[in-house]
């Protein structure tokens, strides 16, 4: 709802709370048939995409005004590096998130306060899941999270139903100091479906055993289980082969890995490796310490004041000495959607090698390795709804198999004498030791759930949900976002005047609300904005506008 009036409550904040939203929801339903054949229902179906084009993700583009206002000024004497973008059509600049800050109450334009039932109607427009090109549903359906526990038999049939999704994850449905809990704290990580959790049961109760080699029954279901979810992962991220995916621990060790294998064996003193200002630590510490070990360089890509990287700065980094280019797809402090395309094409035009960390982008967008042509992708399963303890290094097959192996011990070993090791081929030769295979198979389960859900849809509703959350933000007197890129995934840092980071996260624990305050392990980035910490409510596909709404009426009474 919008806080820039009052209701008749007369509530100072103009935030009604619970159970007026249902009273109002209740009246303004109240006149609909109880006949439910009389009541409209709709499906989302995504469209065909018009002469084989690739729809346009709303997170896609990552084109910062700043490069937009360059034009094809990127020519590193290869043509490639000139090309626009591909998710980016000229002319069109892609319409701020938090830039704008624009809510539903500041957008209608009337010099009257609008009545509930119009200012129901705009939210659930602004929430809506339509993929652009299909048809728009009737909005007189009701729908979404005013009518929990008061549907009454009413119902609408998008594919994705939200009160299901909610349901789906057993976690949401506890209390927390007395408040139903409010789980905002995803970019730290994700919550774990009932379908994740079933599946890493089933596994310990039936399939239990170690993998590969043994002749026995459990063995080779475990086995199937495995690596039927190496299979789901190349799929997730369209790689071009099975062989390039190897399970790790996390992205942090998927980083380090990189690092120890291909950049010890590979990097000289006086090579430069290019990270930019948006990294976490787990892409910034690794490359410190492997240059500090062998006498490299290390170049960072600047932010402007939006936290968008500035591309004309990069160019002018990049060199016959850059080896290496190791960023972001998503800011996991700030949200910012990086071009990666551009980036590492512009990479490719000088020889250097691409890592794209993918920690923050796979639960919000489809990833395409292929279309982004990177050689290494990483990304942790407990940040895309899987269990903790397992992620994935992707890499292109011919790199892998160069790469000498990181570590030893079984399953890596073709042959093993006192005089000499032979190793597999990849993704073998990573994978020492006993894995961690039922969290491999939960994060299959897990990328099956998201992907039965479609990640258009996903990113499509948490777009709409961030520009709602951004809008109401910003109507909090002495809230001061920190990172306001044109394109933005679901994370909304900000900084209160007159109160610690940790203060606010404190007065939001006790209303039932978790969201993370600190650094985020991305403190070059909070520092470029002047701030050592932040708060960081973050968005996942089961939040739902009634969640922000709590969360703004929390802050608006903070003391």
């Amino acid at each position: 709802m919008s806080v820039n009036h009052q209701h008749a409550n007369g509530h100072a904040n103009g935030l009604p709370d619970v159970k007026m939203l249902e009273q109002l929801a209740n009246r303004f339903f109240k006149t609909l048939p109880n006949d439910q054949s009389a009541i409209p229902t709709y499906r989302l179906e995504p469209p065909a995409p018009a002469n084989g084009a690739v729809l346009q993700s709303v997170a896609g583009s990552g084109i910062s005004p700043s490069a937009l206002e360059q034009g094809n000024s990127f020519d590193l004497k290869d043509p490639q590096t000139s090309l626009p973008d591909p998710h980016f059509v000229a002319g069109q600049i892609p319409k701020s998130v938090a830039g704008s800050g624009i809510s539903p109450a500041i957008e209608n334009k009337s010099n009257t306060v609008p009545s509930f039932e119009e200012e129901l109607q705009q939210i659930l427009k602004q929430i809506s899941v339509i993929i652009p090109g299909s048809q728009l549903p009737d909005f007189s359906a009701p729908s979404f999270y005013f009518l929990a526990g008061q549907q009454s038999g009413i119902h609408a049939q998008p594919p994705f139903d939200l009160n299901k999704v909610r349901a789906d994850f057993p976690i949401l449905q506890q209390q927390v100091n007395g408040h139903p809990l409010i789980w905002l704290d995803n970019a730290a990580t994700t919550q774990k479906p009932r379908q994740v959790i079933d599946r890493i049961s089933q596994f310990y109760e039936t399939e239990n055993s170690n993998i590969h080699r043994a002749a026995h029954e459990l063995a080779a279901r475990a086995t199937d289980a495995y690596e039927g979810a190496r299979k789901k992962v190349q799929g997730f991220l369209n790689a071009a082969s099975v062989n390039e995916i190897v399970f790790v621990r996390g992205s942090t060790e998927a980083i380090n890995l990189v690092a120890q294998s291909w950049g010890d064996q590979h990097l000289k003193a006086g090579d430069e490796i290019i990270v930019s200002h948006l990294e976490h630590h787990a892409n910034i510490v690794p490359w410190q310490q492997l240059a500090a070990k062998k006498g490299l360089v290390l170049r960072v890509i600047p932010a402007d004041d939006d936290g968008q990287v500035i591309l004309e700065e990069y160019a002018k980094l990049l060199s016959p000495k850059t080896k290496l280019v190791s960023f972001t797809q998503v800011s996991n402090a700030l949200g910012t959607v990086t071009p990666a395309t551009k980036i590492t094409a512009m990479a490719h035009a000088i020889g250097a090698k691409v890592l794209i960390d993918g920690a923050q982008a796979v639960s919000h967008k489809r990833v395409n390795v292929q279309e982004l042509d990177c050689d290494w992708y990483v990304f942790s399963g407990h940040k895309v709804f899987g269990p903790t303890g397992i992620g994935v290094l992707y890499g292109k097959e011919a790199l892998l198999n160069e790469m000498q192996p990181w570590q030893g011990g079984g399953n890596m070993i073709r042959e093993v004498t006192f005089e000499h090791t032979t190793y597999q081929q990849a993704p073998a030769r990573f994978e020492a030791g006993t894995g961690n295979i039922a969290d491999a198979v939960g994060l299959g389960a897990a990328i099956d759930y998201v992907s039965a859900i479609g990640l258009e849809l996903i990113d499509q509703y948490e777009h709409n949900l961030l520009h709602y959350a951004t809008g109401l933000l910003k109507q909090v007197k002495g809230l001061r976002l920190i990172g306001t890129a044109a394109d933005k995934a679901g994370v909304l840092s900000f900084v209160l005047e007159g109160f610690k980071t940790e203060e606010v996260g404190a007065w939001l624990n006790k209303q039932g609300i978790a969201v993370r305050s600190g650094h985020h392990c991305a403190q070059p980035i909070l520092r470029r904005f002047g701030v050592e910490s932040t708060v960081r409510p973050s968005l996942a596909l089961y939040n739902t506008c009634a969640d922000v709404d709590t969360l703004v009426q929390a802050l608006q009474q903070i003391h």
